[in-house]
C-alpha cells in the first residue's frame, strides 16, 4: 500500500521547515515568497492531499460551515446551494445543509442541531429567525445572512433590491402598452413580498396608472397558487394583458392555468417572472424574467465566510447584487383589448 505524503516529506522536498509548509498551507502571509512557492511546487508535485480532520483537530475547527435553507429541494434555494458547495470548493471546509422550512420552529431546531455539531460558521438563507437569535449568532459565529437584511446586521447581509427589481419587470410592461397588469404576490408577511409588491404598485404610480387591488392574488411563492391567481381572475372576470408574478415557480403556475383555458401566451396574455430559474428560459414560451444571481450569491456568501475564518480582523463589506431583467419570448405588446 502505497504510503500518504506528509508535511515532512513537502518540507524536505521544499528544502524548509515544517512550520514552513504548516504556515503556507494555512494560508499565512509570514512565508517569504520563494520558500512558499517552494512548497506549493512540492504539493503540487509529490500529489500531497492534506488530511481535513487533522487539520480541524490542530486548528480547533470541525472545518464544516453550517447552512440554513428553507426547501432544499426548491429551484431557488439549491442553485443558492450550487454557489455555495461551489464558493468552499477546495477550501477544506464542508457545507452541512439543514432545512427551516418556513417554520420558525423547524428554523430553531435547525440551529440546535448545527451549533451541537460545532460548526466553524454560518450562512442563513431567508427564514424567520428573530433579531436577537441573529445577532447572537453573529457575536459567536463567521455569519452571512443571504437574502434576508437584519438592523445591526447590515454588514452580514447579502441581499438584492427586491422593489426595483419587480418595478423593472412592471416598466418594461408598461413601455410595451400593458395597462391592465395582474401580479401574484409572495406571501404577505414575507419581505420578500411585500418589497415586490411596492416595486409592482410603484412603477404603477409613476406611469399614471390607478392601482387596482382587485390585480393582486396572494399566492405562496409555489407553482399551484399561479393556477389559482388564473382562475381567481377570471371569476371574476377582471380584464388583463399581462401578468407579473413574483417568482418563477408562480409564472410557471400561471403558465399552466392559462393553458388550460386556452389563453395563449404571449399573443393573450404576456407573463414575467423574477428570479430567472435555469428553467425559465426553456419553458414555452421562454420565460422574462428578472434575474437574480443565485449562483453568484452562493459562491460569495461562502468566500465571505472563509475570509472571516482566516482574518477575524477583516470586516468585508457584504452588500446588495445588481439585477437584471431577461427578455425572452413570453412577453410582447399589448393587445387591443385585455382578457
Amino acid at each position: 500500500m502505497t504510503r500518504a505524503v506528509t508535511i515532512r516529506d513537502i518540507a524536505s522536498a521544499a528544502h524548509v521547515s515544517i512550520s514552513t509548509v504548516s504556515r503556507t498551507l494555512n494560508g499565512q502571509a509570514t512565508v517569504a515568497p520563494d520558500k512558499r512557492q517552494r512548497v506549493l511546487e512540492a504539493v503540487s508535485r509529490l500529489g500531497y492531499q492534506p488530511n481535513a480532520q487533522a487539520q480541524g483537530l490542530v486548528w480547533g475547527r470541525s472545518m464544516t460551515i453550517g447552512v440554513l435553507t428553507q426547501d432544499i429541494a426548491s429551484p431557488f434555494y439549491s442553485e443558492v446551494a450550487r454557489g455555495i458547495d461551489a464558493g468552499f470548493a477546495g477550501s477544506g471546509y464542508q457545507p452541512v445543509f439543514v432545512n427551516g422550512h418556513w417554520q420558525i420552529q423547524d428554523e430553531a431546531e435547525a440551529m440546535v442541531a448545527l451549533t451541537r455539531r460545532q460548526v466553524d460558521g454560518l450562512i442563513i438563507l431567508g427564514g424567520q429567525l428573530g433579531v436577537s437569535q441573529l445577532r447572537a449568532l453573529a457575536a459567536r459565529y463567521p455569519l452571512v445572512l443571504v437574502g434576508r437584511r437584519v438592523t445591526g446586521l447590515d454588514d452580514v447581509s447579502l441581499t438584492v433590491d427586491n422593489v426595483q427589481g419587480a418595478a423593472m419587470a412592471t416598466r418594461h410592461l408598461l413601455t410595451l402598452g400593458h395597462r391592465r397588469i395582474g401580479h401574484v404576490a409572495g406571501v404577505a408577511t414575507q419581505q420578500d413580498a411585500i418589497d415586490r409588491l411596492q416595486g409592482y404598485r410603484l412603477a404603477l404610480a409613476e406611469a399614471g396608472v390607478p392601482f387596482d387591488p382587485r390585480l393582486v392574488f396572494e399566492g405562496d411563492f409555489h407553482e399551484a397558487s399561479g393556477i389559482q391567481a388564473v382562475e381567481h381572475w377570471l371569476g371574476l372576470g377582471v380584464g388583463l394583458s399581462a401578468i407579473f408574478a413574483a417568482n418563477d415557480q408562480m409564472a410557471y403556475g400561471v403558465r399552466l392555468g392559462l393553458y388550460r383555458r386556452g389563453i395563449r401566451v404571449p399573443d393573450d396574455i404576456s407573463l414575467v417572472g423574477f428570479d430567472d430559474l435555469p428553467a425559465s428560459q426553456f419553458t414555452l414560451p421562454p420565460l422574462t424574467s428578472v434575474r437574480q444571481p443565485l449562483f453568484e450569491m452562493g459562491r460569495h456568501a461562502a468566500s465571505t465566510v472563509l475570509l472571516r475564518l482566516r482574518e477575524p480582523e477583516v470586516r468585508p463589506e457584504v452588500s446588495a447584487l445588481p439585477l437584471t431583467l431577461s427578455v425572452r419570448e413570453s412577453v410582447r405588446y399589448a393587445p387591443e383589448r385585455a382578457l
